[in-house]
């Protein structure tokens, strides 16, 4: 697969434009661009430009609302449930992320469950919103019925991300995870290159571990991370998910044609508000310092999460963003 260098104000620019005609603000057109460009600054190109296309098909279907908002729906103390409408699903989880983190900063933490929303493309870009702020941040989706329970058939389970990010002054520790050994849009990109994975990524449709991406796709039969014990995080976090927003399940996304309607939780703590500031940073440095301090393997080296991603943007706000020839080639035709 062919990749262009593309300038980072032109490829936001270029997404921005695409949306504005098709029917978003420009303010919201700009923040929703920016949120598709970064993900591809930082490297996670399984979850940017790749998936504009169908973002832009889930608008064209009716799925996707440009011009919806979150309605509050209920407010206790340091905790908001919101109504998504079915609005931009990335432009939802930041303003929820903004709104748990103004909570925080008056009560030291700050929840705000997400119902009736959409896909949020990069959870991990939430994990950042937190930190470039200096709080913790911590927030997890359910998505559409992708991965079996264990010793299960048939996918009852989503693989429902979960990011954990913690501030640090020399480089935030992001963690940005699905329930799934890999996800599905690395799965993807592996079946598109006609590459297998690294290690098993699910099963065939004889219930037998592959490291074929395209069975696993077709099967919809992802590998739960630590097995059994990633089989039932997944669900704890669809039924937090759930019944704190008081939206859709993953049975209930699954009974449409679509991923659509899910439900999401952010939660911000704020250490200075509560309180931690005495040891945060000298005992977050002493735990990293330690960690990667661990002896490495021949030929191996030890990151922590999200290590790698100031250095990746740091690369291509110099050299350009990698983007798919093929795919850039259909982002410009949108403006034809």
């Amino acid at each position: 697969m062919t990749d262009l260098l593309i300038p980072f104000p032109e490829l936001h620019d270029t997404l921005m434009r695409v949306l504005v005609k098709e029917g978003f603000a420009e303010d919201a057109a700009f923040r929703c661009a920016e949120l598709f460009a970064k993900t591809d600054l930082d490297g996670v190109r399984s979850h940017g430009v790749e998936r504009f296309g169908r973002f832009l098909s889930y608008i064209r279907q009716e799925m996707v609302f440009p011009d919806r908002k979150p309605v509050l729906l209920s407010k206790s103390g340091f905790f908001e449930r919101w109504d998504g409408q079915l609005g931009p699903g990335n432009l939802n989880a930041q303003n929820a992320m903004n709104r748990a983190m103004a909570l925080s900063s008056e009560n030291g933490i700050g929840c705000v469950a997400l119902a009736f929303t959409n896909h949020w493309m990069r959870g991990g870009s939430y994990g950042w919103q937190a930190v470039e702020q200096g709080k913790i941040g911590i927030c997890f989706t359910n998505t559409m019925p992708n991965m079996p329970a264990w010793d299960a058939k048939e996918p009852r389970l989503g693989n429902n991300p979960l990011v954990i990010a913690i501030p640090r002054a020399s480089g935030p520790v992001v963690l940005d995870m699905a329930m799934s050994q890999f996800a599905y849009g690395k799965l993807s990109r592996l079946a598109a290159a006609g590459e297998k994975a690294s290690f098993p990524a699910g099963f065939d449709g004889q219930g037998k571990l592959t490291q074929d991406p395209s069975t696993v796709l077709q099967h919809q039969s992802a590998l739960p991370i630590g097995l059994w014990k990633g089989a039932g995080l997944s669900l704890m976090i669809d039924l937090l998910a759930a019944l704190l927003s008081g939206g859709n399940s993953v049975s209930d996304i699954g009974s449409k044609p679509l991923e659509s309607g899910l439900s999401q939780v952010f939660i911000a703590l704020d250490p200075k508000v509560l309180g931690l500031e005495a040891w945060f940073e000298e005992k977050a440095e002493a735990i990293i310092t330690d960690y990667l301090g661990a002896e490495a393997l021949d030929g191996r080296s030890v990151f922590y999460p999200g290590q790698q991603t100031l250095r990746t943007r740091k690369k291509n706000l110099e050299l350009g963003i990698p983007v798919a020839k093929d795919t850039w080639a259909q982002i410009i035709n949108e403006l034809k």
